[in-house]
C-alpha cells in the first residue's frame, strides 16, 4: 500500500499549472483557467514557439480556439 503523502503529493502535482506551456505536447488533455474557474477544457492541438501561446481542440467547438499566456490564463494538465 501507498503511503498517504505519497498519493497527496501526486495529486497536488497532477493539479498544479504549467509554468511552461512549450512542456506541452499535442494530444495532452489540459484545462484552461482564468480567476479560479475552467473556462475552456480540451487537447492541446498546437503551442507557439515562444510558449506563450496554444491552440486548445474538443472544448465544445469544432475550430481550435487560443490562448494566451498576456491575457492571464493558466493551463493544468486534466
Amino acid at each position: 500500500m501507498k503511503a498517504r503523502g505519497a498519493v497527496l503529493s501526486r495529486r497536488i502535482a497532477h493539479a498544479a499549472t504549467v509554468s511552461d506551456w512549450g512542456s506541452l505536447q499535442p494530444g495532452e488533455r489540459v484545462e484552461i483557467i482564468k480567476h479560479a474557474h475552467v473556462i475552456a477544457a480540451g487537447e492541446v492541438e498546437e503551442i507557439s514557439r515562444s510558449g506563450n501561446v496554444l491552440w486548445l481542440v474538443g472544448s465544445g467547438h469544432s475550430d481550435s480556439q487560443p490562448f494566451m499566456k498576456s491575457d492571464g490564463v493558466q493551463v493544468r494538465r486534466a
